[in-house]
């Protein structure tokens, strides 16, 4: 006769086998790695990878008779066609257009920033030509170059980069012609007569390039930042409150011991149905979605945070915080604690770098482009910041921002309600002994 030996741990085996200390080991640096390169990947270079950033170049000038000539000139138009010809298109989408159509553009988050000539621009310059050889106070022409900051403190950037190198082009060009004429005028009219050393500075950059925010942000938005920062936080309420949510849910119905500190609880495990569980799981989630949406709205507005239209962010980010939830609760219900990782790389890794809200996905590798179609944070991203900056302009991103979030939550009732019904037809239930239940019992025996 044997009797078991409690002296020998039964699973000294387990700890034995590669597998017990590989599986953490491979996990975690795989989940780290992808970390890693998606995060670094997406902002170490983003002129690289910049690709038909949206902007606008307007021409309001009518033209005038410029000094030597008695020929009609629009300066306006030669710049444009300069600056067209001189930006590369796959880069950087310049698109010429009426002052109307850059300002509706610019409103909507179309366009990232915009070039305006102004309508006396030829008339100025010409001004200037003849004032550099008479005495007076004089105007230098002035191009204005927009850049749109509610689309993001990095976008308003690269809008400052590309303006300055597209002025300096066209401030040199102008300046060396204006240069040229000024002195061939000079040598016809008055061959006594030299070029003061500031006119010759004046002429050879002629153009006054100013940059101007387009409706700037007001105070306590993060230069930018807080519609991104919210996202997070809509993203994390939904991603992370289902994790809290179906760990309590199941610890309760005794699908999972329970743990205070050194107590170690177990209950009778419920005969509750998968498809049940999850549906009181949802339960739970949707409520929270509207508590948290509301917290999230009072501290934000407590703290100074701008909210122009408070009702529209909590119902919207209540859809959101569900949304992500539902799906969670979903995916942890299929996939079980695997899930955990499948939300993780969905709603995190891949959701961050794709999002939009540091770094515009114009500038971002095409791979993040291709994420933001149906990533969850670039889409609930697009409607909070259309909610935040653009005064809930549905062209601004908020009804596509509100169509796809829509569309994730209809994913995620769909996936949980007909694979966790499966389970159940199948015999697939959480309770031991039921069919897909696996048992490893060891034993040691002494003779």
């Amino acid at each position: 006769m044997s009797f078991p030996d409690t002296s020998v741990d039964p699973h000294r085996h387990t700890l034995r086998g590669p597998r017990f200390w590989l599986a953490p080991l491979v996990v975690v640096t795989a989940v780290m790695a992808a970390l890693g390169y998606f995060y670094l990947g997406s902002m170490l270079e983003p002129s690289a990878n910049l690709r038909e950033f949206p902007m606008a170049i307007v021409n309001q000038d009518v033209g005038d008779v410029m000094p030597g000539s008695d020929a009609h000139r629009n300066l306006g138009t030669e710049i444009t066609g300069a600056v067209l010809d001189g930006i590369d298109s796959e880069r950087i989408d310049l698109q010429e257009m009426g002052i109307a159509a850059a300002h509706q553009g610019l409103d909507s988050g179309d366009l990232y920033g915009a070039i305006v000539i102004p309508s006396d621009f030829t008339k100025r310059t010409s001004i200037l030509a003849q004032a550099s050889v008479v005495p007076g106070d004089i105007e230098k022409p002035v191009i204005t170059v927009y850049s749109n900051p509610r689309t993001g403190t990095f976008a308003s950037a690269i809008v400052g980069i590309i303006g300055d190198e597209a002025m300096t082009t066209v401030n040199t060009s102008v300046g060396a012609e204006l240069t040229k004429t000024v002195t061939a005028t000079l040598a016809e009219t008055a061959p006594d007569l030299q070029l003061s050393g500031g006119s010759k500075l004046t002429l050879a950059e002629p153009i006054n390039v100013l940059s101007v925010e387009h409706k700037p942000l007001p105070a306590h938005t993060g230069s930018g930042l807080s519609a991104f920062y919210y996202t997070l936080l809509l993203i994390l309420a939904g991603f992370t409150g289902a994790t809290i949510v179906s760990s309590i849910v199941d610890s309760a119905l005794g699908f999972v011991p329970t743990e205070y500190g050194p107590l170690y609880i177990t209950k009778e495990t419920t005969k509750m149905s998968r498809l049940r569980v999850l549906f009181l799981k949802w339960a739970i989630m949707v409520v929270l979605a509207l508590v948290v949406s509301a917290l999230y709205l009072w501290i934000g507005t407590a703290l100074g945070m701008p909210v122009a239209r408070p009702l529209l962010l909590w119902e919207y980010g209540a859809l959101a915080i569900t949304a992500v939830g539902v799906t969670s609760l979903a995916v942890m219900s299929v996939f079980g604690p695997a899930g955990l990782l499948v939300n993780l790389m969905l709603f995190v890794v891949l959701g961050l770098p794709s999002s939009g809200g540091t770094i515009p996905i114009e500038a971002s590798p095409p791979l993040f482009e291709w994420l933001a179609t149906f990533e969850p944070m670039h889409q609930i991203y697009l409607a909070v910041r259309a909610i935040l900056y653009f005064d809930g302009n549905l062209s601004a991103g908020l009804a596509e921002g509100t169509k796809m979030t829509l569309v994730g939550l209809g994913v995620g009732l769909l996936l949980g309600i007909v694979v966790t019904w499966i389970y159940d037809r199948r015999g697939f239930h959480r309770i031991p002994d039921a069919p897909g239940t696996t048992r490893t019992l060891s034993t040691v025996t002494t003779g």
